[in-house]
């Protein structure tokens, strides 16, 4: 896997930065797109649903279990 890229994106009103490989943000571009949603929509998504867990760890599960199933 490739080098870490950084986005931001807007999260309950708080602009955050997160970080993923080039991989998992294709991945997560791919699943909002299937959704129809832009891709902040889907990273809040996972936000609420993540519990205790970091939210980039959060994506890269969620982006697995998406690619799984």
């Amino acid at each position: 896997m490739g080098s870490l890229k950084k986005r931001s994106v807007n999260l309950a009103g708080h602009a955050t930065s997160l970080a993923l490989e080039p991989e998992f943000w294709a991945a997560l571009d791919r699943i909002a797109k299937q959704d129809a949603v832009s891709i902040a929509a889907l990273i809040q998504r996972i936000d609420v649903g993540r519990g205790e867990r970091p939210l980039a760890s959060a994506c890269r599960v969620y982006a697995l279990q998406r690619a799984g199933g």
